[in-house]
């Protein structure tokens, strides 16, 4: 399994990749296209950037059913090849609103998280499911990395370079894939297909009709909006706080990038065994709340600078939790479970950003009565508060649920 292990984890990268890769030219490249100011081009990315994370938020659960249906194999190696057709298309683009289509299409085959979560859980045992969850943040930090760094030296090429650079990678792992990966969903294990439970609100609508995976999807969704704060605001906070430059903000978000690699790849096997899933949560949470406040009154940029790759340690309890439900949900509905995840994600990267650079703005200016522009890292550290709350509830009576029984 380790050939097909590597073809899933490139996938994701590649995924991860494919959005900060392009990143560096978006706004040359807007200009360019519609000869338009900098500040229009800027609203112009957020959105193709909106657009993006609203198909991932749509798609999620209807890719990962697809894959309970077909298979894990199909779905992403057809994903892969249309992602490097829609890369070559929007390398040629002249109008925004090929650009417009090329997102939204970029948005749905990037959706196929779901499906390499789901392969994982097929290939793991019940105890090792966490721990391979966390090797998929880690190919994504990855990517994290990566992508921005090839972005902005291709760059150099010219605005189109990144693009003709993502297609190829996005063909190379179709090629790679096509001979190495099986497929890991047996026949008698496929559900059919059905569009009630394919879109995002009939998903939703099944996977929370058990109490205890609706407990942990909400903490997951909290999570997930609480931890965003880092791309929503890091450039702008960083700038406000410390007068960093971007390559200052390039290296700190590479030196972030390179942690949660470690963190979730390696290091979260150790924590999993020393404190067991339960105990990780609650680790990880109790972390990210100093984390977290420690941002929100720092001072010193060498001091954040040094503890910024110190706030991956607390990047543990999404595998965790990942962990937790995929063991709650039967064989046949993996698929469905980690396209509601993906969904969740995509859902925290619409709103966090809205909420997160609101109340930076709020106290940011310096007409504010007090001005903290560290205040958005408050704001997560109390849904960390309400993250603790939620996972340490008691389940009604008669929620207890065996494991593996959601989805038959």
């Amino acid at each position: 399994m380790r050939l097909p292990l590597a073809f899933v984890l490139m996938t994701t990268m590649i995924d991860s990749m494919g959005i900060g890769l392009i990143l560096p030219v978006m706004p040359a490249l807007l200009r360019e296209i519609g000869d338009i100011p900098l500040s229009e081009a800027a609203l112009w990315g957020g959105v193709l950037a909106t657009s993006f994370a609203v198909m991932q938020f749509l798609f999620g659960p209807v890719i990962g059913a697809l894959s309970d249906r077909y298979g894990r194999r199909p779905v992403m190696l057809w994903s892969l090849l249309i992602m490097a057709v829609d890369y070559l298309v929007m390398a040629v683009a002249q109008a925004f609103w090929l650009l417009f289509i090329g997102r939204i299409v970029g948005g749905i085959v990037a959706a196929t998280q779901s499906t390499a979560m789901a392969f994982m859980a097929d290939i793991s045992k019940p105890e090792e499911k966490a721990a391979r969850f966390g090797m998929i943040g880690a190919a994504f930090g990855i990517g994290f990395v990566l992508g921005p760094l090839l972005g902005g030296l291709l760059a150099e090429f010219g605005t189109r370079a990144p693009f003709y650079a993502a297609a190829a990678l996005a063909a190379l792992n179709f090629a790679f894939g096509y001979f190495v990966m099986p497929e890991t969903l047996e026949e008698e294990r496929r559900r059919p297909f059905e569009w009630a439970r394919g879109n995002p609100l009939g998903a939703f609508k099944h996977v929370t009709g058990n109490p205890e995976l609706r407990r942990l999807l909400i903490l997951f969704f909290l999570y997930q909006v609480a931890f965003f704060v880092y791309p929503a605001v890091w450039a702008y906070y960083t700038e406000a706080r410390f007068g960093w430059g971007p390559r200052m903000i390039g290296f700190s978000l590479g030196a972030f990038g390179i942690a949660l690699a470690i963190v979730q790849g390696g290091l979260i096997r150790l924590i999993l065994k020393w404190l067991g899933d339960r105990g990780t949560v609650i680790y990880g949470l109790c972390f990210n709340f100093f984390a977290f406040l420690f941002l929100a009154f720092v001072e010193s940029g060498t001091a954040a600078l040094l503890f910024t790759p110190l706030t991956a340690l607390g990047a543990v309890v999404t595998p965790a939790v990942q962990g937790i439900m995929s063991r709650l949900t039967a064989d046949d509905s993996q698929g469905e479970l980690q396209g509601v995840m993906t969904s969740t994600v995509a859902l925290s990267m619409i709103i966090s950003p809205l909420i997160m650079t609101q109340v930076f703005a709020a106290f940011a200016d310096e007409g504010a009565r007090y001005v903290l522009p560290g205040a958005p890292f408050l704001v997560s550290m109390l849904l960390m508060v309400a993250c603790a709350v939620v996972f340490l509830a008691r389940p009604p009576r008669g929620a207890s649920v065996k494991r593996g029984s959601f989805g038959r």
